[in-house]
This record gives C-alpha cells, structure tokens and sequence, in this order.
C-alpha cells in the first residue's frame, strides 16, 4: 500500500494518480499495537470526560479498565454498569490513536456503551435502532462519533481493524451520524 509520502508525481496527462486510503487499520506497524493505550473518552448524555492510560506493558491496568467500564454504562437506564469486552476497547482506542497520528486529536464520543435489556427494549419502542439481540446488552457494542471525522469515515477506519460489526448511522445536523462499534461477527450495515 503506498504511503501519503510515496504519491505518485502527476503523470504526462496532467491527472494525479487517487492519494492513497490512509485510514486503513492494516498499514499499521507492529509498534503501534506495542505502545501504551491511552484512551480519551467524553460522555455527551452524562458529561462526563476521561483520559485514561489503560494498558501497558501487555497488560491491562485494572482501576483504568474499570473507569471505562463506568463511563461506558448504561446511562438512560438506571446508570447500571457491567465489564466491557478488552477487545472493544481495543478497537476504540486503536480508532483514536490513528487518526492522532493525521493530526485529528479528539476525544471519542460514547453515544451509548453498556445497555439493559430494559433500556434497550425502550429504544425500540421509541423507534431507535437497537437490536433485539443488541450486543450492548452484553457490553461487546459502543456508538461512537469523533470530531471532524465523519461517519463514512470513521466507519471504514473500524471497519478496516476487522474486529467486528460495524454500523453507519447517518443523520443531517451539525452532529451528524454515529458508528456502532462491537467484538461481534465481522458484517457491515447502514441504519
């Protein structure tokens, strides 16, 4: 895969060759996996903002993974929490750790973590996509957005670590849509 720094020169035709996909999990280097896991999260529903070294050393650092699992509970439904798959937040981390390096340094949005089943039944009803067998019930899934990232965007970069679902929700506004995240089977959808 060719680097933003091994463009082509434009060619006799005057037309340059497409600049390369540069949000794309598999150029990553091994390094990158290796370094500690910082993690800056903001919860829009609660207020609530964290910046949290949570792994290191091939380790997971307990009172950090724990934070995260509180700021990723269910927050519309009684603020009950649960223990978050390791693996998302890999895929979360992992999400904002790359577009740091292409200067777009954000926090990550957690629209929604950790939902009850009673909280995830409400959705439905009020006509909200949530699935029945939602794996937020079971704090494999996020819905997440990024500053200056748009859906489309974000959704191919997690779609690109291949570690799960991935769902696109479009919507007009200044906000935008969201992209649902989970450690489920790799599949893809637009909501």
């Amino acid at each position: 895969m060719a680097r933003a720094s091994e463009q082509s020169a434009p060619s006799g035709s005057g037309m340059m060759d497409p600049p390369p996909d540069i949000f794309d999990a598999q150029a990553l280097d091994l390094e990158f996996w290796l370094r500690p896991r910082t993690i800056e999260v903001v919860r829009p529903a609660s207020k609530e903002r964290a910046k949290l070294l949570y792994w290191k050393d091939g380790e997971i650092i307990q009172s950090a993974y724990e934070d995260l699992c509180h700021l990723m509970r269910d927050v519309n439904g009684g603020n009950e929490a649960r223990s978050i798959d390791p693996k998302l937040f890999e895929t979360l981390w992992g999400t904002q750790a790359f577009v740091q390096r292409y200067g777009i340094d954000s926090p990550l949005e957690i629209l929604s973590g950790y939902r009850t089943p009673a909280s995830n039944a409400k959705l439905r009803e009020a006509g909200v996509p949530a699935a029945r067998q939602s794996l937020h019930m079971v704090g494999r899934a996020a819905d997440i957005r990024l500053a200056n990232l748009n859906a489309e965007v974000l959704g191919g970069l997690v779609k690109s670590f291949r570690q799960g679902g991935v769902g696109f929700y479009y919507r007009a506004g200044p906000r935008g849509g969201w992209i649902h995240a989970d450690t489920g089977l790799q599949r893809t959808w637009k909501g």
